[in-house]
């Protein structure tokens, strides 16, 4: 482990795992969202407020590298892992918009299990978050992570066969692939999350 003679701010920690546990209320929303019957435009407006609410974290993040001498790990590390953080918000937040822009209904059987997924990945990245602190036994994590994009892929590639399968008009067929895009953006953003984080544990073993 790497000595260090400084004290060393902590606070990176608490806004890692703040901006993680913002991604479990991304996908909590984007489960609602897909509800017959929800308040779209409710659900909309709040996953505007999440997204926001991950913008500042990241934001704060940055303000912190930047004004900190020492940091618990490299830089570059920090502002890849909030990157990193931040993407997966976007594209949940993407999705929940389109399906309200395109007042999209009856959306295909198999999206629920997509949105599943990016929960489960949601969870295990807020769990992990606060465990960055002691840099051990996040292995099982990463390793998940990646299991669970593997499956999203599968997923991906099922909702595509389905859109082309002749069931669909052109415009809808686009319009759902829209969706099914960001939602694949953001199980593959995770994945990005789970890799920087196996990089920083290597680097700091």
């Amino acid at each position: 482990m790497r000595l260090r003679f400084t004290p060393v701010d902590t606070t990176f920690y608490d806004l890692f795992a703040q901006s993680a546990g913002n991604l479990v209320d991304g996908s909590r929303l984007l489960a609602e969202m897909l509800v017959d019957g929800s308040d779209r435009a409710a659900i909309a407006r709040q996953m505007k407020d999440a997204e926001h609410r991950g913008d500042e974290a990241t934001h704060a993040i940055v303000r912190r590298v930047n004004s900190t001498f020492v940091t618990p790990f490299d830089r570059e590390d920090i502002y890849r892992l909030a990157s990193s953080l931040d993407d997966v918000m976007d594209a949940m937040e993407a999705a929940v918009d389109y399906v309200l822009l395109y007042e999209l209904d009856g959306l295909p059987e198999g999206i629920e299990d997509m949105v599943d997924v990016l929960q489960r990945q949601a969870d295990l990245t807020a769990e992990t978050m606060p465990r960055l602190r002691a840099m051990r036994d996040l292995e099982d994590y990463w390793i998940e992570i990646n299991r669970l994009e593997n499956v999203g892929d599968q997923l991906y590639r099922k909702m595509l066969a389905k859109l082309f399968n002749g069931s669909y008009d052109a415009l809808q067929v686009m319009k759902l692939r829209d969706v099914v895009e960001q939602l694949e953006d953001a199980i593959d953003a995770f994945e990005h999350v789970a890799n920087i984080v196996e990089q920083i544990v290597v680097k700091e073993s």
